[in-house]
């Protein structure tokens, strides 16, 4: 409170992001890096998004819930790629209040649909391999959109919560972010009012976001595994370990990055700058679950085949 109090009390209207600092050697090196993952994360999404569409064989509840995951990580990346780029090319790196609070929740909100939508399918595979008798009863269509309906909307009215009070914040002293875009923690530093409240209840809605579906995904794959291991034959163990195989390998890549951004800094802040971490959450994350998709599903690639000889034979 005191620190606040002794701020310079002239408020500002806009931030300066301050991205990866002024190396003008290295901004030709960033501008292709990042754009080529961009192109490749919306190359690979909008693949899945329209094979998923386009081939009747994909029209199945998991797959719903790719197409979801596919729409959420073109959106997720969008998010926060193009301005970064904007920012690389023409060197300007202001934005306003406005805008930066408007980034940071939409990159909130897309953040926890995904931490849903990965527990949602974890479930699914819960019920294919643990009741695969009652699957089609218990993960109907119906059943599905209620999981991906209820999903967007918690992700959109959690984060609307947290963002009332962001709202009144008044900003001065620096207008600096120490970040490469409009990230909650850098922003509140620079806030001029009392953050104590906003910050216990963004840890609150986080925790509730962030380790229910962690713990739900966590239960699923128990009883996954000790069901696989259940099976007597080794035949019938690999094809029950198939079905669920991609989501696994995604689930583990995500909760990875989300613990090496989330508790790494905190642990040795000095030596780890967070804005490495960020990256692989905000441009990694997106273009790796593609192509772990592509690369490890069956039924997928053999639709992805298909897709190919169509249009070949034009």
């Amino acid at each position: 409170m005191e620190k606040v109090a002794e701020r310079n009390q002239t408020l500002i209207t806009e931030f300066i992001i301050v991205g990866f600092g002024e190396v003008p050697e290295l901004r030709p090196l960033l501008i292709l890096m990042f754009l080529v993952i961009y192109i490749v994360t919306l190359a690979g999404n909008v693949l899945i998004i329209a094979l998923v569409v386009a081939d009747r064989q994909l029209h199945t509840p998991m797959y719903f819930l790719l197409w979801n995951l596919a729409c959420l990580e073109t959106c997720f990346s969008s998010v926060v790629v193009p301005r970064l780029l904007s920012s690389l090319l023409t060197g300007d790196r202001t934005v306003s209040i406005n805008g930066c609070i408007v980034q940071a929740y939409f990159f909130g909100v897309l953040s926890t649909i995904e931490n849903m939508i990965l527990a949602a399918m974890s479930y699914d595979r819960y019920l294919a391999i643990c009741h695969p008798l009652h699957y089609a009863a218990l993960m109907n269509g119906k059943v599905c959109g209620q999981l991906v309906g209820a999903s967007w909307i918690s992700g959109f009215l959690f984060c609307a919560i947290v963002n009332v009070f962001m709202w009144q914040l008044t900003f001065c002293d620096s207008k600096e972010i120490d970040h490469y875009f409009c990230a909650f923690v850098p922003m509140i530093k620079l806030a001029c009012t009392d953050t104590q409240t906003l910050q216990l209840l963004t840890f609150v809605v986080a925790a509730v976001v962030t380790l229910i579906p962690c713990l739900l995904t966590l239960t699923s794959y128990a009883y996954i595994i000790a069901t696989i291991l259940k099976i007597p034959s080794t035949a019938g163990r690999k094809k029950a370990f198939s079905k669920c195989s991609s989501h696994l390998t995604v689930v583990t890549v995500y909760y990875m990055i989300v613990f090496a951004v989330s508790v790494v800094p905190i642990v040795n802040p000095s030596k780890i700058p967070e804005k490495i971490f960020s990256v692989f959450c905000t441009f990694l994350n997106p273009m790796i679950n593609p192509v772990i998709y592509c690369l490890r599903n069956k039924e997928f690639k053999e639709c992805l085949r298909k897709a190919v000889r169509k249009l070949s034979a034009f």
